[in-house]
């Protein structure tokens, strides 16, 4: 059998997912917990995430994914679990598969109210089901008006067996110290909480009601209400725009790393990649690593991105210099004079935090892990 050596691979670490849960429980300790494991869970691995969280000792109230396929293949992995479909149904098809298969659906729009007229009419003594009507309270993504949501609440209300949530999403909740902002989350927070008032007033004995995802959870505790939906902090990168998850004390998931495969030294005015973006200052010793934006690592990342360099003597910090290309970067080991070839690079995640790196690229911590492709082979400890 030929060997072939790993030129990029991630390490995805079980045990730090549930630290996180439990930091989520800490936070939120009288509400209901779905953890979001949309999008592959966020490039962790939708399978082995919702293993780990299940096992973990804190009680869920299920876990939530974006898309049909999504919440389908969750099913066949959770068989008991409730799963809720964050972006809810398209066709009557669809609809007819959550009940079928227990997945409770969100209700955000116009055209679906049809649809759930006809088929739970149809299916009026079929068993128990839970709904979630969306309000839209200032995102204006998906959700409801107010009329509307109150008056969907009511209508799928008088069917037997429904259980319904009330529930909004916050638009600026990562950014607290910003008086607009944070006024903005109040005025959602508010027009809940009238909407909750108001189906109470007309008779309904208890409302359940959701708001908070991670940013919510972290910093707007009056957001967390009957049920909290944690996403990327499970992961442990922050949603906040002014901290890291380092910061938070959420441990990193994800460890993204490589290897040199080359080192050359270069003399002061040598150019380095595709656009000639970085000219040397002075004469340097440059190393090329084997991954690129092939394998998700981003092309926006610029000169002076931070990486690690694990050499005999430690980790040692430094930069990148030149343009990302498909399947290399090159980065700057000057002064590191023990780095040699197929020494390890960690690219982010344990000592060196997905944020940072997400901050230099232009983007967000989210878009990293997401983006990372098939290319990359990924393990698992807990």
């Amino acid at each position: 059998m030929t060997l072939i050596s790993r030129r990029a691979w991630a390490t995805i670490n079980l045990a730090a997912l549930k630290k996180n849960l439990a930091l989520v429980r800490t936070y939120s300790p009288n509400s209901g917990i779905y953890p979001v494991i949309k999008s592959n869970a966020y490039g962790h691995g939708m399978a082995e995430a919702a293993a780990a969280l299940s096992s973990a000792h804190i009680k869920l109230s299920g876990l939530a994914v974006a898309t049909m396929s999504e919440a389908v293949c969750l099913r066949e992995l959770e068989p008991d679990l409730p799963i809720l479909l964050l972006n809810g149904f398209m066709a009557r098809e669809e609809l007819r598969e959550c009940l079928a298969r227990r997945i409770e659906t969100v209700v955000h729009a116009d055209y679906q109210l049809p649809i759930l007229d006809q088929v739970l009419a149809e299916e009026a003594l079929s068993g128990s089901r839970k709904l979630w009507v969306k309000y839209n309270t200032g995102m204006n993504r998906l959700g409801l008006g107010q009329e509307q949501a109150i008056e969907a609440y009511l209508k799928l209300r008088a069917y037997p067996g429904t259980q319904l949530v009330l529930m909004s999403h916050l638009a600026c909740a990562d950014a607290p110290n910003t008086p607009e902002f944070a006024q903005f989350t109040e005025d959602q927070r508010t027009r809940l909480a009238q909407a909750k008032g108001e189906l109470l007033s007309k008779g309904q004995q208890t409302v359940e009601t959701s708001m908070a995802a991670s940013a919510g959870i972290l910093q707007w505790p009056e957001t967390h209400l009957d049920y909290v939906r944690p996403g990327v902090m499970l992961y442990g990168s922050s949603p906040m725009a002014d901290q890291t998850g380092e910061e938070l004390g959420l441990q990193p998931v994800m460890t993204l790393r490589s290897r040199i495969i080359a080192i050359r030294d270069l003399k002061a005015g040598d150019a380095i990649g595709y656009g000639a973006t970085y000219v040397c200052e002075r004469d340097t010793r440059m190393a090329t690593v084997s991954i690129g934006y092939g394998d998700g690592y981003p092309r926006s990342a610029g000169n002076g991105t931070p990486v690690l360099v694990h050499t005999s003597s430690g980790k040692v910090r430094t930069r990148l210099i030149g343009r990302v290309s498909m399947d290399m970067i090159t980065l700057d080991l000057t002064g590191i004079d023990d780095a040699q070839i197929d020494d390890e690079v960690t690219l982010w995640g344990e000592d060196l935090c997905a944020d940072e790196v997400a901050s230099a690229a232009g983007t967000i911590s989210y878009e990293l892990f997401c983006k990372v492709t098939s290319r990359v082979s990924l393990s698992y400890t807990d």
